[in-house]
This record gives C-alpha cells, structure tokens and sequence, in this order.
C-alpha cells in the first residue's frame, strides 16, 4: 500500500467516526465533519494530480 491510500482510509475512518449521528459527537454539530471532508477533498485531489 503506498502512503497516499493510507492516508485516505485514515481520513475515511475518521470522517465516518466526526459524524453527529454517533452518541460521542452528537453536540459536536457539523463541524468537525466539514474540516475533514475539506481535507478529504484535498487528498483526493493529489492523489488524481499523482502528488501523493
């Protein structure tokens, strides 16, 4: 596996876990969900261009 998909399923794991539907992250809003979906986004986006 090389880093660049590495990086992505961490990203995935964490944006799956920021989502308000869980119990821990309820008050939390949608917040946390954007910043990582902009990052998400971001490495996509690298990944397409072959940066990462």
């Amino acid at each position: 596996m090389s880093v660049g998909t590495i990086l992505l399923i961490i990203l995935i794991l964490i944006l799956i876990g920021v989502l308000p539907s869980w119990p821990h992250s309820r008050g939390w809003g949608y917040g946390p969900t954007g910043g990582i979906g902009i990052l998400l986004v971001i490495l996509l986006v690298l990944l397409a261009l072959g940066y990462v």
